[in-house]
């Protein structure tokens, strides 16, 4: 046999597709190229898994006077990556008759060792998901991935340590034949230990703890402003005990991101929690490279983006959250390429009231009033616009910092009251999703007195249409955890509340 074609795959943004390996073999002097534009982690593939064959017992390609072509199809895809060394190790083996199997079904990926031993690879779970909706009954992967992409209950997925313990399974004609056996399903044990921070760890800020309360059940956006040491950080922080559980299906979607990334260590099964330094680039936070890649945004999907000292990041990267923030997804366009990627995110942003930190907080502010402005107006109005919740956090008194007899509610409690929220939401047919629109508008019942003082108030105010539906999807949230009905003045009122008030300060 001098021809073969295995199965594997290439992720491309955060979409698999399939990848048709292809080896020919032919008579002349010894050649090994490789086509089907690969980048330089591909083409180094000749020289692991020339080395791979012969130490795992078979004979070497460079021992062979043929020429070697190993085809990676569909051709006009970049191919990028070590994990096509095992097909195209067993793509040659088929070819050059040292293996025998049938590879209808069956996908692989894997980074070759030079002894033949498989390394860990990016994007498993991904591919495992793509692999079962496009056919495949079987998926081999490096043993460490194996556990990741059993999460996939509708493909068998082995793990394997070596090349040659995955031709013995697959070549069931040789008496070297060693089945291996299948990954059991992996089960999603959700953690049940406590976060490191707890809101009876924080003394004071009950009305902060509040808002985060309402942004925790409504997965609105919050912005935090006050003077350095107020608390901001750890309120942040803390953010991430009370948010609702995951469902199993964004859980695979949250994991398939970060092994696509490249970040997941071990299997998240909590709201992932971002935090970027405030020097971090526009690429970094929104994603890109010359072929795109996912963000700090999209790793935070369906979690907490927590963007501390919020006016210090470069202005790029602020006015660039206005879409993500508004429609849930990022588009990320370059030359080679155009992705978009999910980000639905929660965002906390923390900043102080002035470059000092000291202006309203009792002490002396050395800013100059151009200074404060210019620096109040890094937040544009668009931005503070998709913000729903503004609230001040101010610095404490020492005797509270100090006092062994002040209390404060638990984590376990708040988070009880979100879950209770988020529950009847659902059940009263309104989905996970507390954003309100025009087409939506009907499923807040808003009463008569309500409707009345938020037109009121939208009309002294100068709300936009957008902030008008914010301020109103903020108290159909109140409403939720008091298990209202309806939506009634005092959740209005407090709604209104949050709206932004950072001008003050300008």
């Amino acid at each position: 046999m001098s021809f073969a074609q295995v199965y594997s795959a290439q992720i491309a943004g955060l979409s698999p597709r399939t990848v048709f390996v292809e080896t020919d073999l032919s008579k002349g002097l010894h050649a090994f190229a490789i086509v089907g534009l690969p980048d330089k982690a591909v083409e180094e593939a000749r020289d692991r898994v020339g080395s791979a064959i012969k130490n795992s017992g078979f004979k070497s390609p460079k021992l062979s006077n043929r020429k070697v072509v190993i085809s990676l199809a569909p051709a006009d895809i970049k191919k990028e990556g070590p994990l096509f060394d095992l097909p195209i190790a067993l793509s040659y083996l088929l070819a050059s008759g040292d293996a025998s199997f049938d590879p209808k079904g069956k996908l692989f990926l894997g980074e070759l060792a030079l002894d033949g031993t498989l390394r860990p690879i990016k994007g498993v779970l991904t591919i495992a998901a793509y692999a079962a909706t496009a056919g495949f009954t079987e998926l081999y992967v490096p043993e460490s991935n194996a556990e990741e992409a059993a999460l996939i209950e509708s493909i068998a997925v082995y793990g394997v340590r070596t090349l040659r313990d995955a031709v013995r399974h697959l070549d069931t004609k040789k008496e070297t034949y060693r089945p291996l056996t299948a990954q059991a399903t992996t089960n999603l044990i959700r953690s049940s230990t406590e976060h490191s921070i707890d809101f009876r760890d924080i003394r004071g800020q009950e009305s902060a703890k509040r808002a985060l309360e309402i942004a925790a059940a409504g997965r609105h956006n919050i912005a935090m402003w006050g003077p350095p040491g107020s608390g901001k950080t750890l309120l942040a922080r803390a953010l991430a005990g009370i948010l609702p559980q995951l469902s199993f299906d964004e859980l695979i979607e949250v994991n398939s991101i970060h092994s696509v990334a490249g970040t997941l260590q071990t299997l998240l099964t909590e709201p992932p929690f971002r935090a970027p330094h405030h020097t971090s680039s526009h690429s970094a936070i929104v994603g890109g490279g010359s072929v795109p890649r996912p963000g700090e945004i999209t790793l935070a999907h369906r979690g907490v983006l927590f963007l501390d000292e919020f006016p210090e990041f470069d202005r790029r990267v602020i006015e660039s959250l206005r879409q993500p923030l508004e429609d849930r997804i990022v588009s990320v366009a370059r030359a080679k390429g155009s992705e978009v990627f999910p980000a639905d995110v929660l965002l906390v942003a923390a900043m102080n009231p002035c470059p000092c930190g000291k202006r309203g907080s009792g002490e002396d502010c050395v800013c100059p009033p151009i200074a404060v402005g210019r620096y109040t107006r890094k937040i544009s109005g668009p931005i503070m616009d998709r913000i729903d919740l503004w609230i001040e956090v101010p610095r404490i008194e020492y005797e509270k910092l100090g006092s062994a007899s002040v209390s404060a509610e638990p984590s376990a409690a708040v988070r009880s009251r979100v879950d209770a929220a988020h529950e009847y939401r659902l059940q009263a047919g309104r989905g996970s999703s507390a954003r309100l629109s025009t087409k939506t508008l009907p499923q807040a019942k808003v009463s008569a007195g309500a409707e009345k003082i938020l037109q009121q108030a939208a009309t002294q105010l100068s709300l936009s249409a957008r902030s008008y539906f914010r301020t109103l999807s903020v108290a159909r949230t109140i409403a939720d955890l008091e298990k209202s009905p309806s939506v009634e003045e005092q959740h209005i009122l407090e709604a209104l509340q949050y709206r932004p008030k950072l001008q003050a300060l300008v």
